[in-house]
């Protein structure tokens, strides 16, 4: 207990499934935590959960906001030590199917929403002399899912984008530790509800069959070892969580 006593983190997309568990964990660890989402009811009821928490309606789309997100976080807590960029969506249909409409709004939340945080948050964490930002990446950033083109693009671009924040952080000698974690299934509103829009034969539901679909805990657990002290020597990495589905 203790891993992050003294130390700030904010969470986007913390209003359930994977960001509220991280907002748990890390705070049961000792951070303050800051929770953003659109979804007011949620984000506020999670945040009652947490002593001292601190909730914050945001779109991640919007550039003025994430200014002003960061500039609370530093009137409340005077510092901000981890960024989890965890907001997302996802639409299910083929590339004949989609819509550039919900093409760019999927791209535009977790592809653009990542950059977006990433350089909000960096002049403070520079300022502070470090920091670890973690960027939500998933297994189908890593392999070709036909039902899901632009999740899929999203997700591989946050891959890349964090190896390249990354190199530029330490070419700055700022301190600041980026990484990316890429879940497999993991059981939470999110899933719940795009796995029951698909028809029962569709090639979609293997992961849930042949891999288990893993807890927010088995995620919330990564994020909280790369926010603490024991990720010191890793950045610029993309780490895989997914019971091997990808192994093979």
């Amino acid at each position: 207990m203790g891993k992050l006593n003294g130390r700030v983190a904010l969470i986007t997309g913390g209003a359930s499934g994977l960001g509220a568990e991280d907002a748990r964990v890390l705070a049961r660890e000792g951070a303050k935590v800051v929770i953003t989402d659109m979804n007011v009811d949620l984000g506020e009821a999670v945040a009652a959960e947490i002593p001292g928490a601190l909730f914050l309606q945001q779109d991640v789309r919007d550039e003025a906001r994430w200014r002003a997100v960061v500039a609370e976080t530093v009137s409340r807590f005077g510092r901000l030590d981890t960024l989890v960029n965890n907001a997302g969506l996802v639409r299910f249909a083929d590339i004949e199917a989609m819509s550039y409409e919900e093409f760019r709004l999927q791209v535009d939340v977790m592809l653009g929403g990542t950059f977006l945080g990433c350089r909000a948050a960096l002049p403070l964490m520079s300022r502070d002399g470090s920091g670890s930002i973690i960027n939500m990446a998933s297994v189908a950033g890593l392999k070709g899912i036909s039902a899901i083109p632009a999740y899929t693009a999203a997700k591989a671009g946050i891959i890349g984008m964090t190896r390249s924040i990354a190199v530029h952080c330490q070419e700055a000698k700022n301190r600041i530790r980026v990484n990316a974690i890429a879940p497999g299934g993991i059981v939470t509103p999110m899933t719940a509800q795009a796995l029951a829009e698909l028809p029962a034969d569709h090639a979609g539901l293997d992961q849930a069959s042949n891999h288990g679909m893993g807890q927010p805990s088995d995620i919330a657990n990564m994020v909280l070892y790369l926010a603490s002290d024991d990720g010191r020597h890793i950045t610029g990495t993309t780490i895989t969580i997914d019971n091997g589905e990808t192994a093979s």
